[in-house]
């Protein structure tokens, strides 16, 4: 009778096949389903806030004046906007207060000149966060809008300031209140434009160039410190230009503070109707490139 075989000899188990569902796989960095991908950038919320008050917290910290540039920007563009279009060609005939025109004009618009500019970047400026890390790239263009927005609360508050001020001194009524809802529809309408920009200029850099040109363009066209009914003869390029969502945002604006009248029902459409479209365009067309960011 032989002895049986010591531990150390033992056999090894015979081995075992494991079946494992396809289904329940996922290549790492794939793109989810747009749904699923939206519920993912809303578990990243806490990220983006505090990303948007950091980075607006250390902005300008290498300039002895900090974030007070925030304001003096848009306020130093304002004074030469007046010298040269008000003073010199004389665009501010016809218009009632016309400062309150153009500080509201600039302001408005310089909130989505710098949302835009930095959204549309934000993709390329941060291509080795992208391939360090798996997250939704979203939330980097969402961050940068996010943070333009918080940035612009003193400046929204300088620009009532100046209202207040200079004359014809205007009166605080319960219309100002409108601008909140106001300004939230512009920067969902920024977001959305930023985060289509943000997909052409990770694939493209030079359609950063073409942006900043365009803005300029946009400027021009969207009334900062000129009245279309002053300068546009044929009725049906006024109504073309209506459309225009950055527009009708300073126009609403100046309803509720400058001449203290309820924005009319077209333009809350128009501007609404541009915030939800773009935004939900932008994510859709973002989405579909979420595996190329940082590769190309």
């Amino acid at each position: 009778m032989t002895d049986p075989a010591p531990e150390s000899e033992a056999q090894p188990p015979a081995p075992r096949t494991v079946v494992v569902k396809e289904g329940s796989l996922r290549r790492v960095g794939a793109r989810l389903p747009f749904f699923q991908y939206v519920a993912e950038v809303w578990k990243y919320r806490h990220f983006i806030l505090y990303d948007a008050r950091s980075r607006v917290q250390s902005a300008n910290n290498n300039d002895q004046l900090g974030r007070l540039w925030t304001v003096l920007n848009p306020i130093l563009n304002g004074l030469s906007y007046f010298l040269i279009f008000g003073i010199l060609l004389q665009t501010s005939r016809g218009i009632e207060n016309f400062i309150g025109y153009l500080v509201i004009g600039v302001f408005t618009y310089q909130l989505t000149a710098r949302t835009v500019n930095s959204g549309s970047r934000s993709i390329a400026r941060n291509r080795t966060m992208i391939r360090a890390f798996t997250f939704p790239r979203a939330t980097l263009t969402i961050a940068t809008a996010a943070r333009e927005a918080i940035a612009f609360l003193p400046v929204l508050a300088t620009m009532f300031f100046l209202v207040l001020v200079f004359p014809p001194v205007e009166k605080i009524t319960w219309l100002w209140l409108l601008v909140v809802p106001i300004y939230v529809l512009q920067t969902l309408f920024n977001m959305g434009l930023a985060l289509i920009l943000a997909r052409w200029v990770a694939l493209s850099s030079d359609i950063s160039n073409i942006i900043s040109f365009s803005l300029r363009i946009w400027m021009y066209m969207s009334g900062v410190f000129y009245s279309f009914d002053r300068y546009v003869e044929h009725p049906w390029l006024v109504q073309i230009l209506q459309f225009n969502p950055l527009h009708q945002a300073m126009h609403m604006v100046r309803e509720s503070v400058l001449y203290e009248r309820f924005p009319a029902a077209d333009s809350w459409m128009i501007l609404g109707g541009w915030a939800v479209l773009t935004m939900l365009v932008g994510s859709i067309y973002f989405w579909k490139a979420e595996e190329r960011y940082g590769r190309d």
